[in-house]
C-alpha cells in the first residue's frame, strides 16, 4: 500500500511540478525551458565558499555574476547560431536557448574583491572569500 502512495504522490508532483515554472506559462521559441534554472552546488569552509554552477551552451561572455554583501546573482544567456542552408531544415530543435538566472543569499558577506570567477566546459567556478564588512562589486568571468 505505501508504494501505491509513494506512486500516487510522485505522479501527482510531476503533473503540477511545472506550473510554478515561469516555462509553463511562456514556452521558449526552441526547446524546453530550464526546469529550475542554474543548478549549483555549494560548499563551504572557515574562509570561503566555493560554488560550482552548471550553465551548458552558454559562451564564457555571456555569464555575468553579481555579488552584493551576502547576495550572489548568477545570469546567463545561451545564444542560437542559427546557420542553417538552402538544402537542410530542422527537423527537430530540443536544445534551449534564452537566458537564465539564480540569485541566493549566503550566510555572511562576501569579500567581493577577492572572488574569482572561472568558466570551462559548461561549469562555472565561484570562489567566495567571506568578509566582516560589504560591499559591492562585479565580477570578471574568466
Amino acid at each position: 500500500m505505501s508504494q501505491l502512495t509513494r506512486f500516487n504522490q510522485n505522479l501527482m508532483d510531476d503533473f503540477f511540478s511545472g506550473l510554478t515554472s515561469p516555462a509553463y506559462f511562456i514556452k521558449p521559441l526552441h526547446g524546453e525551458g530550464l526546469e529550475e534554472g542554474i543548478k549549483v552546488d555549494i560548499k563551504e569552509n572557515k574562509r570561503a565558499f566555493d560554488i560550482h554552477a552548471q550553465i551548458p551552451g552558454a559562451q564564457k561572455d555571456d555569464v555575468r555574476v553579481s555579488v552584493d554583501g551576502s547576495m550572489v546573482t548568477i545570469q546567463a544567456e545561451v545564444k542560437q547560431l542559427d546557420q542553417k542552408t538552402e538544402d537542410e531544415k530542422i527537423v527537430r530543435s530540443e536544445c534551449y536557448y534564452g537566458s537564465a538566472s539564480r540569485s541566493f543569499q549566503l550566510p555572511i558577506e562576501i569579500d567581493a574583491t577577492a572572488t574569482k570567477a572561472h568558466y570551462e566546459n559548461g561549469i562555472l567556478h565561484l570562489h567566495l572569500p567571506k568578509k566582516g564588512n560589504g560591499s559591492s562589486k562585479q565580477i570578471t568571468v574568466t
